[in-house]
């Protein structure tokens, strides 16, 4: 785990949690290249549990469907145990309901299996640095989706993404936390509300602090589980 004391560019230590050895193989050789450490490989949940406990990395890399303890389980222990970890789920499909409930538990983000290279490598640096890997609008559409009516995944709800608890946040991080929830960007929001984006970045520090959220993904999911956003918003 990385220290306080390191640099946030400085290169994050990963594990690589899949049931399939070659996809594990080929992760470790591309990171190993472009100077990213992998510290440990697991084929299962239970095992990538277990290997973060003693491991520490900074990021993991987990795949969704496993045998033995899948990655929403697997994810939902780890971050439990180590808040401060950053995890990405592997999967074959972009609009996927096991990464919607992996998102509400605390997910920075997913990658497809047939990632590029140079993308996947981008990606586990740009989570170690906090931010989530997502465009809001595939966040968007991915909540739309999953996020209004049945949400059972198997035979587990989806955990909301924070203390549901709005009355903390004043008129304004309301406005924004909407407004995140529909899908713009700092830039947007900077524009849509005549503010600056130093201001913007400051409200959105606010309520990620105010209701515990780790990133904009989960800003986005709580947004609709809380009502504040419904599908066909613009």
């Amino acid at each position: 785990m990385t220290s306080p004391d390191r640099p946030m560019d400085a290169a994050p230590s990963v594990l690589i949690v899949d049931d399939q050895e070659l996809i594990r193989t080929g992760f470790r050789l591309i990171l190993t290249a472009r100077g990213i450490d992998v510290v440990g490989e697991a084929a299962d949940g239970a095992d990538a549990v277990a290997a973060e406990r003693r491991l520490r990395p900074d990021v993991v890399l987990m795949d969704i469907r496993m045998p033995i303890m899948d990655g929403l389980e697997a994810t939902r222990r780890i971050l439990d145990h180590e808040p401060r970890c950053r995890v990405l789920m592997l999967t074959t499909f972009d609009l996927d309901r096991y990464v919607y409930a992996a998102l509400a538990i605390g997910a920075s983000g997913f990658l497809l299996k047939d990632v590029t290279a140079d993308h996947l490598a981008a990606a586990v640096r740009l989570v170690n640095t906090g931010d989530a890997l997502l465009a809001p609008s595939i966040t968007r559409r991915l909540v739309q989706r999953f996020a209004t009516g049945d949400q059972h995944v198997g035979d587990r709800l989806s955990t909301p993404a924070a203390h549901l608890d709005l009355a903390a946040l004043t008129p304004r991080e309301l406005e924004v936390l909407t407004l995140l929830g529909r899908g713009l960007s700092n830039t947007e929001l900077a524009h849509h509300l005549t503010l600056s984006e130093a201001t913007v970045k400051t409200h959105v520090a606010r309520i990620f602090a105010k209701l515990a959220l780790r990133d904009r993904a989960q800003a986005v999911v709580l947004a609709y589980e809380t009502g504040l956003v419904t599908p066909g918003d613009q």
